[in-house]
């Protein structure tokens, strides 16, 4: 079975888009596809995890990237992807699993530019990035068991052996970088800030039937795979309903109550469980302020209901997540994930190109894609895009859908090198945990899930993740050449010990782990429940590393 194949191909359907929107007086821009300005926040808005294909449920979406599904094809009608390289880590401490402290340095732009393309802002790089944590969601995939117990390593169970593992959920903590009020659709900070937000995904598909939510209530909720999400507030409390079933638009606009942070500044990251639930907490050290959410049923947070057709039920219930596991291995994770991560820090990348001439009505690019000697006709993956003139800090017009051709700006050597014209990288240490967070995780994992993007992109039809075999650490573009670049991880001395991501940068890498090679080889243990049984395929390449790699102080650093 060839991987298109298997993941459905998506090199023959049609294009649709998430309409533009218009940005608005504050320096947000309204989250919905097809309207102009904020709409009224009592007006229901769903969640597009198609990657701007319109959902074939025509409600208003916000696009946000939600975790790749291990089988696109039956959950959206056609392949979806994101590219996001990672740093994942393992630990058998008890806790490890649900209770863990990152130290983050926020990236710095360069000033904005009056010269198109003369300087790189990272919103060109990142849609967002992300700390992650497997949950407990009783009514999500794969629908076998009604119950989870939190924080438990009874949870684990192998699909390849048995499909009665409890229902997962998944955490991503995203980070949204200044300068996204460009951006058509997606979730926005303003034009100089960062902010945060809980976004907590649940699949709602029984794969042992291949039945999904019934799709009466996917055409009021926007599909399967669903998000509980709340910016992270000053004072704890959503700024709109974060189940699904109730979220609005004000769901998804910031607004003064929202924790916004600076460039450059250092946030501490603690994600655990507590009393009240799954708990997120950002200390700005910096700034000396700090923001909280907890994915609690008295925030808000639901489950939706699992009734496959022929039933028409669409109702959510009230649901507190917490963590799922105690510790943090391959083993400890969401079955329905793609990629088999938990404890982990990963980079949405791939998300932008340049585009000369932007179809206002549709969002598709109709000039030339790419600058200088990468500019060329535009093609299929152009779409979500925006004009220059909708530019808050680069004045040049882009979009972000996902960058299936491994063209644009993530797959140059254009990320921070220490040059002026370029932002400063993100930094970020390993996490801690134990009861005071004072113990380090024992190893560490890079990660790119290169096989399953270029499997499904469609340009590179030797790859097979279901052989492992064809696919490259330096993709394919959409031309049949290889990438110019493809970024990696590196460690710093700054604060002890932190990573880094993209380029070397002189004075400041220490290792960059043989560039590329740091990713290893396929990962050839994950194995997915079907309707025909057990099956594997290989979706990232993959180096466990022995030991942690760069281990964090065991106090806090805020230097």
């Amino acid at each position: 079975m060839s991987s298109l194949t298997a993941l459905g191909g998506a090199t023959a359907l049609a294009l649709a888009v998430v309409l533009p929107a218009q940005a608005a007086s504050d320096g947000r821009v309204a989250t919905t596809a097809g309207t102009r300005g904020a709409p009224a926040a009592a007006r229901h808005m769903n969640l597009n995890c198609g990657n701007g294909y319109r959902s074939k449920y025509d409600t208003p979406t916000a696009t946000i990237q939600c975790p790749d599904v291990f089988n696109p094809v039956a959950a959206f009608g056609h392949y979806v992807g994101h590219d996001e390289p990672g740093v994942w880590f393992d630990s058998s401490v008890p806790g490890s699993g649900n209770h863990a402290r990152w130290q983050l340095t926020l990236p710095t732009d360069p000033a904005p530019s009056s010269v198109p393309g003369a300087k790189i802002y990272s919103f060109e790089q990142h849609v967002a990035f992300w700390f992650g944590m497997a949950l407990c969601a009783s009514q999500s995939f794969p629908e076998q068991v009604s119950t989870c117990k939190p924080d438990s390593d009874s949870n684990i169970v192998n699909p390849k052996t048995s499909a009665t593992h409890s229902g997962s959920a998944y955490l991503e903590l995203q980070f949204y970088p200044p300068g996204s009020t460009a951006m058509p659709s997606g979730i926005s900070c303003n034009g100089t800030q960062w902010c945060a937000a809980m976004n907590v995904w649940s699949y709602y598909q029984d794969p042992v039937t291949g039945k999904f939510l019934n799709s009466t209530c996917q055409a009021k909720v926007g599909g399967s795979e669903l998000d509980n999400f709340a910016f992270v507030t000053r004072n704890g409390k959503p700024v709109g309903p974060p189940n699904p079933l109730t979220a609005t638009s004000a769901t998804f606009t910031p607004n003064a109550n929202v924790l916004y942070m600076n460039q450059g500044d250092k946030v501490g990251v603690t994600i655990e469980d507590s009393r009240a639930g799954l708990t997120v907490r950002l200390d700005d050290h910096t700034s000396h302020r700090s923001g909280t959410m907890t994915a609690s049923a008295a925030n808000g947070f639901a489950q939706m209901v699992f009734a496959p057709d022929p039933s028409t039920e669409c109702s959510s219930t009230p649901y507190t997540f917490r963590p799922m596991y105690s510790t943090s291995s391959i083993q400890t994770r969401a079955t329905w994930t793609a990629f088999p991560y938990n404890i982990a820090w990963s980079d949405e990348t791939g998300h932008f190109d340049y585009c000369s001439q932007v179809d206002n009505s549709t969002g598709k690019c109709t000039g030339d894609e790419g600058a200088g000697a990468n500019k060329e006709p535009a093609d299929s993956d152009d779409f979500e895009c925006f004009p220059a003139s909708a530019a808050t800090r680069d004045p040049v017009g882009g979009c972000i859908a996902p960058n299936y051709g491994f063209d644009g700006p993530p797959y140059l050597k254009d990320w921070p090198n220490g040059s002026k014209s370029r932002p400063t990288p993100i930094m970020f240490s390993s996490p801690l945990t134990g009861r005071h967070f004072t113990v380090n995780y024992a190893h560490n994992a890079l990660a790119a899930p290169l096989p399953f993007n270029e499997a499904g992109g469609g340009h590179q039809p030797s790859c097979d993740i279901y052989t492992a075999t064809g696919c490259t650490k330096l993709p394919l573009t959409d031309d049949g050449t290889p990438a110019a670049f493809y970024p990696y991880f590196y460690t710093t001395r700054v604060a002890g010990c932190t990573w880094g991501e993209g380029t070397d940068v002189p004075g400041l890498t220490v290792r960059d782990f043989g560039k590329l090679s740091q990713y290893g080889t396929y990962d050839r243990n994950v194995y997915y429940t079907g309707t025909s049984g057990p099956y594997k395929y290989s979706s990232v390449f993959i180096k466990n590393y022995p030991r942690n790699e760069c281990p964090a102080p065991r106090r806090e650093s805020h230097s």
